[in-house]
């Protein structure tokens, strides 16, 4: 079993960090990197996605927030009314990827982009993303399990039990592993995006039943599902339908070939 050791807060000048912030800001710089990375390799300009960055990030930051407070925790709304803007306090995956879609939507829709371009660069820079800033969940243990005699459980104070930011994780690189794995398969182009969603939802729904429920600090149910069930449900939809639409033809594939008899030259 996986010996329990919580990483402690650290000072860097007149800031304290603590780890979890720490792998979640690792975590965006990562994807971020990776997702600009790729659109240059499939050729589109990565410059939008550098100006999205921001929008992203924030509007990520504050429904990961607010679906936290509202649909995990409401009770935490007693403390103050002013609870809402403490956007560091307790923060929701599923919220932060709410609010990035919800950026996605609007930013590309004022640009006049196609979202459809980018699909494949945002999944293959997510999904390790992702997986990085869900170490932070592990380092802190913020999301504990039910009691097990698993051979992966954690050696918790009160008892053995499952550690869902490390499960999270394992599963995040492994989709991220396949993700590369195929991101240059014809059959796979412009649907790496729904993979993601239906494999990380897939699984997210099964291991949210691994939860405590015997902890005074436990996720709120609703008819026996976490919120993130529910979301996992509406990823799972859009997986399925992304894979088995047809796709359109993307920007970088519908690029004028040069006349027959005539040899391009660089310039």
């Amino acid at each position: 079993m996986i010996p329990y050791w919580h990483a402690p807060s650290f000072k860097l000048g007149p800031l304290e960090l603590n780890p979890f912030n720490v792998f979640v800001a690792a975590g965006i710089l990562l994807a971020a990197r990776l997702l600009t990375k790729q659109a240059e390799r499939e050729g589109l300009d990565p410059n939008p996605l550098a100006d999205f960055a921001m929008w992203g990030v924030a509007a990520g930051m504050l429904f990961g927030h607010w679906v936290h407070l509202f649909f995990y925790h409401p009770e935490e709304l007693s403390k103050s009314p002013f609870q809402i803007f403490r956007f560091w306090d307790g923060l929701s995956s599923f919220g932060g990827l709410l609010g990035g879609i919800l950026a996605a939507v609007v930013f590309f829709r004022v640009k006049k982009l196609r979202f459809n371009d980018y699909a494949d660069s945002f999944a293959l820079g997510v999904a390790p993303g992702w997986a990085v800033a869900r170490l932070g969940c592990f380092a802190v243990h913020d999301h504990p399990g039910k009691l097990t005699d698993f051979f992966l459980a954690v050696q918790f104070p009160n008892g053995n039990r499952h550690d869902l930011g490390f499960y999270d994780a394992v599963v995040l690189f492994a989709i991220s592993a396949l993700l590369y794995a195929l991101r240059d398969a014809p059959k796979m182009k412009g649907r790496l995006l729904p993979l993601l969603a239906l494999l990380y939802a897939t699984s997210r729904f099964c291991l949210d039943f691994l939860r405590a429920t015997d902890l005074s600090y436990v996720d709120a149910r609703y008819f026996g599902l976490t919120p993130a069930q529910y979301g996992s449900l509406l990823l799972v939809a859009y997986g399925l339908w992304g894979l088995l639409r047809k796709q359109a033809p993307s920007a970088s594939s519908q690029k004028p070939s040069a006349p027959q008899g005539r040899v391009e030259t660089a310039r």
